[in-house]
């Protein structure tokens, strides 16, 4: 079972490397959007018992944590019309689709609100996209297709212990920290 994961292993490998060697982002995203696209080709590295998302919300599970916390490696699963609050990453991040279609809202600073741009995209399996302070922190992700999609995201933090932030129900910023639906990375017990 474990030759199933020498893709993942190798992105992780590779990740490792590449922020060891380089601290610039604009570096960091530009290889490491083509580190997990070339990753996206191949999902047999799925467990088969793949939780498929809890009801209310999607699901998000850490698969890595770079012992320094220099980046993190998750896994999304969303059921169809599951979706994200509006929120930011205050970290640069790398979301890449397995299977399935997400579509991104972005959303920009307005007299300190995130308001919507007007710009809203869908990400089909096998691309990738990034986001940051830099190239625009603040977005809004949903499944809109009928099945359910699952997505690999790789940020420069231990993103489920991170302060960020994200507009509640009433519609005001709040701070949140997501956290992770498993309790140890899944290199650990699956890998």
């Amino acid at each position: 079972m474990k030759h199933e994961f020498l893709e993942l292993r190798q992105l992780i490998q590779q990740m490792t490397e590449l922020v060891k060697n380089t601290s610039d982002e604009a570096q960091i995203v530009k290889t490491g959007k083509e580190l997990l696209r070339s990753s996206l080709l191949n999902d047999a590295w799925l467990p088969e018992e793949l939780p498929i998302g809890i009801a209310e919300t999607y699901s998000q599970f850490l698969i890595y944590c770079d012992p320094e916390e220099r980046f993190s490696v998750v896994l999304f699963v969303w059921r169809p019309g599951q979706q994200t609050p509006i929120h930011n990453h205050t970290v640069w991040g790398l979301v890449g689709v397995l299977r399935g279609e997400e579509q991104c809202d972005e959303y920009g600073m307005v007299a300190g609100m995130p308001t919507y741009s007007g710009v809203s995209h869908r990400i089909v399996a096998g691309e990738v996209e990034a986001v940051s302070p830099a190239l625009g922190d603040w977005h809004q992700v949903k499944n809109c297709s009928a099945q359910t999609s699952i997505s690999i995201h790789i940020y420069g933090a231990n993103i489920g212990k991170r302060r960020r932030q994200k507009i509640n129900e009433k519609g005001f910023i709040e701070d949140f920290i997501s956290g992770y639906l498993n309790e140890s990375a899944w290199i650990d017990h699956y890998m």
